[in-house]
This record gives structure tokens, C-alpha cells and sequence, in this order.
């Protein structure tokens, strides 16, 4: 029997981050937006900070190791129609973002790496 690949995965150092973010700020979210620049970016608020609506897809909630509850990830309902095709992973690179999420203050910005799948 095939397992079906999670939409959503995250790294090693993507769920570091959560696991530390998870500590200061209690559950977490993403959104990842259509937008321009880091508008670009997967954005980690606090589980309820951003208003999804109709307008969002609910892609995953994920599990991360020492987290306990799931972080739910979302994504704009016109984003998800240019990539429903793919599979996301949450990665994390050096480098301050602009945006509002979570981890600018660390130094560091979450960024999604994508990979072709069959849907």
C-alpha cells in the first residue's frame, strides 16, 4: 500500500525554530500568501493571530516532534490554484525577513522550498 505524501512537510531546522517558537509564543500558524517580496514567504503567527477566511485553503496540520498540538498551515485559495501541483516543504535560511512572522527577531526567515508532485 502506497502511503500518500503529507502536503506540508518541514526540516529539521524548520521544526528546531517551531519547537523554540512554540516556547515563547505559545501554538503556532502559517499563512502563505500570493504576494510580492516576503509577501511571498510563509508567515508563523500565533494559532489565530491571522484571519483565515474563505479565501484560504487549509493545507496541512502538521506535526512536529515536541510540539504539542499541530501547526496549521494555510494558504490563499488563488495561491493554492498555481500550486496545487506541488509539495511544500518549510525550510529555514539565515537572514532577517521584513514581514510580521514569528521568527524575524531570531535572524533568521522561513522560506518554502516546492517539489512537483502527481495529484
Amino acid at each position: 500500500m502506497d502511503e500518500e505524501i503529507p502536503r506540508v512537510a518541514v526540516t529539521p531546522a524548520a521544526a528546531d525554530l517551531l519547537r523554540r517558537l512554540r516556547a515563547m509564543h505559545g501554538p503556532l500558524m502559517f499563512h502563505q500568501s500570493g504576494g510580492c517580496c516576503d509577501g511571498s514567504a510563509p508567515m508563523c503567527y500565533p494559532d489565530g493571530e491571522f484571519r483565515t477566511g474563505g479565501s484560504d485553503v487549509l493545507l496541512a496540520e502538521l506535526e512536529v516532534e515536541g510540539v504539542d498540538e499541530t501547526v496549521s498551515f494555510w494558504m490563499s485559495r488563488s495561491q493554492y490554484e498555481l500550486w496545487s501541483h506541488t509539495r511544500l516543504i518549510v525550510d529555514v535560511v539565515e537572514g532577517r525577513g521584513s514581514g510580521f512572522s514569528l521568527e524575524a527577531p531570531e535572524g533568521v526567515r522561513f522560506l518554502i522550498r516546492s517539489l512537483l508532485i502527481d495529484v
